[in-house]
């Protein structure tokens, strides 16, 4: 009894380890094999009784009674087949028991010559389709077994003959007899089992292929639908056949409206580039590309980058056209800006150049002036004279200066970055201030000795040199200026915390590497900036001095650009100007 325990724990439900869904239902179809052989045996021994020419004996009530049986064990294995954990075990219980209602049926219905022998080979049969080698062995073996209880038991009169008599053969012709019957039932289980195993193989590597084409197909799927530019295929008549989310969203038209739809209708203009890509396949190219203007259904003019290329089946044939097309509106008003620019570029090289070559003759007129003033006698140059030639001088001068402030606009001289203390330029500025003599601001510093930048120090300082001569201009000479250097995080404009120093190799080449900034700003008292000059303060020549260029704060607002910075002019608190300069902090080492 352990023996069989152990071989029957070493067969398994061939190609299942696991009590899926695929098992319960090969598990149904051995279960239903055993109904049809209940079914096919009652039906045998019916029709067998009702023929008289045909001697059942008193066996035949052993037959129905074995049926009965069948059935019964049919609806017991029914109710178990959900509830089982170890398919394996039940499978060979299903095979081990129609093997015993198979030799019962034999065995009462005439022995060694009964008519239901054959459903040893039946059952041996749709066994080995359920169970693997090791099973098929030990179906075919119980198979055996059983035949020879029977046929040796009631030839060789071990067993009762249930009223049919014995054949009387000797026992050399029923060994040769069984063992033929034994071994036909061992090679049809072998050859049925490997048949059935090809099949499983063939079936697990069409379910790999059907899995990876499914995946396959999901991927293609998700990459159409996820892919930043709209995508649409079209059959040999133009029509459209797919359209992708992005192209509903460039388009605003959706994927079913614009199905069966021409390529034309939905997008105008299209066509010609299909046509285009036509024309390059006799070149040996199949992309055709270009852009167009396009106004989508909500009625805004955009311009679309489009290429359009071959859709071809398996054979090569072509059967379509597949298209990509991307809202290239932001390019192209970004060229437009560049062509602009650049337009714009040129005639300010020119005017430097002019201005340039006007500061030679300007020099010519300031020196001429100057040496016949001094050349002339009182008695030869009246008052009236001097005060021209002076008039003369005083304008070449501004000349020259508003010359020299649009070269420096023009023409920005590269910057040299090096780590910088933004206070000590500060202090500095102050302390030339106040060598001028200008005893009538009063100056209120806040400066944080640790804020280090990285910039050019020569143009920062002209920075702060024009904004604190502005400051001063603006008040007449009369008033205070503030002079605020600090750390703040971004968008915030009072906190004093200590900065977070950035290591070496984290970068910090723009305002958006880091939460910290270094600010400076410059306050005065004077009456401040008019609202309608806010927005025009940095713009070339515009001034609101008297005797301004109208350069010195866009050359400023260059500077700073140059050093990745930004520059604001605001309403101080105490009612003047306030320009705020907004600068990355310098990578310092701990």
């Amino acid at each position: 009894m352990k023996e069989s325990n152990v071989t029957s724990n070493d067969v398994i439900l061939a190609g299942e380890e696991n009590v899926d869904a695929k098992t319960r239902t090969e598990l149904g179809w051995l279960i239903g094999a055993r109904l049809l052989l209940a079914g096919l045996s009652l039906g045998l021994a019916v029709t067998l009784d009702r023929i008289e020419a045909f001697e059942t004996g008193a066996g035949i009530w052993g037959v129905y009674w074995t049926v009965a049986g069948a059935f019964l064990a049919t609806i017991v294995s029914g109710l178990l087949v959900s509830r089982t954990i170890n398919p394996s075990r039940f499978a060979t219980v299903q095979v081990v028991t129609d093997l015993t209602i198979v030799t019962s049926l034999v065995y009462f219905s005439g022995g060694g010559e009964s008519v239901f022998t054959i459903l040893y080979a039946l059952v041996v049969l749709y066994g080995a389709l359920f169970l693997d080698r090791n099973g098929v062995v030990l179906s075919s073996g119980l198979a055996a077994v059983g035949y020879g209880v029977v046929l040796f038991g009631v030839e060789l009169g071990w067993l009762p003959s249930m009223g049919l008599p014995g054949r009387g053969l000797p026992l050399s012709v029923l060994g040769a007899y069984w063992g033929f019957y034994a071994g036909a039932l061992l090679v049809l289980g072998m050859l049925a089992n490997s048949l059935a195993s090809e099949l499983r193989r063939t079936g697990a590597a069409l379910d790999r292929r059907t899995t990876d084409l499914r995946r396959l197909r999901d991927l293609h799927l998700r990459t159409v639908e996820s892919i930043g530019s709209g995508l649409l295929t079209t059959d040999d008549q133009g029509r459209i056949t797919s359209f992708n989310p992005e192209a509903e969203r460039i388009t605003g038209v959706t994927a079913k409206d614009a199905s069966g739809r021409t390529l034309g209708g939905v997008i105008p203009g299209a066509v010609e580039i299909l046509a285009g890509a036509e024309r390059e396949l006799s070149d040996g190219a199949s992309v055709g590309r270009d852009r167009i203007a396009y106004q989508n259904v909500l009625g805004e003019d955009v311009f679309l980058g489009m290429a359009a290329s071959s859709l071809r089946d398996e054979g090569g044939n072509q059967v379509g056209h597949v298209v990509i097309f991307q809202d290239v509106t932001d390019v192209v008003s970004m060229e437009l800006e560049l062509r602009q620019s650049e337009r714009l570029a040129a005639v300010g090289e020119m005017a430097a150049r002019m201005a340039h070559e006007i500061r030679n003759p300007l020099a010519s007129i300031s020196g001429s002036v100057q040496v016949l003033k001094a050349s002339a006698t009182d008695e030869e140059v009246d008052t009236e004279q001097v005060r021209l030639m002076d008039i003369v001088v005083r304008e070449v001068d501004r000349l020259n200066h508003l010359i020299g402030d649009f070269l420096r606009y023009s023409r920005p001289a590269p910057i040299k970055p090096e780590p910088v203390v933004l206070a000590h330029l500060v202090e500095e500025i102050a302390e030339m201030s106040q060598a001028q003599g200008e005893s009538n601001i009063r100056v209120s510093l806040d400066l944080d000795a640790e804020v280090v930048v990285m910039a050019d120090p020569s143009q920062l300082k002209a920075v702060i040199w024009n904004l604190w001569n502005n400051a001063n201009e603006a008040m007449d000479g009369v008033g205070q200026l503030f002079a605020r250097v600090r750390c703040v995080r971004r968008n915030v404009s009072q906190d004093h915390r200590p900065i977070r120093r950035n290591e070496p190799g984290e970068g910090t080449d723009s305002l958006q590497s880091t939460d910290w900034i270094a600010r400076f700003e410059i306050e005065d008292t004077g009456p401040g900036i008019a609202a309608d000059a806010q927005a025009m303060i940095f713009e070339p020549f515009f001034t609101t001095k008297r005797d301004g260029t109208g350069l010195g704060l866009a050359t400023v607002r260059r500077i700073v650009e140059q050093h990745d910075g930004v520059i604001e002019a605001l309403s101080g608190d105490s009612g003047g100007a306030c320009f705020r300069v907004s600068l990355a902090l310098a990578e310092v080492s701990s």
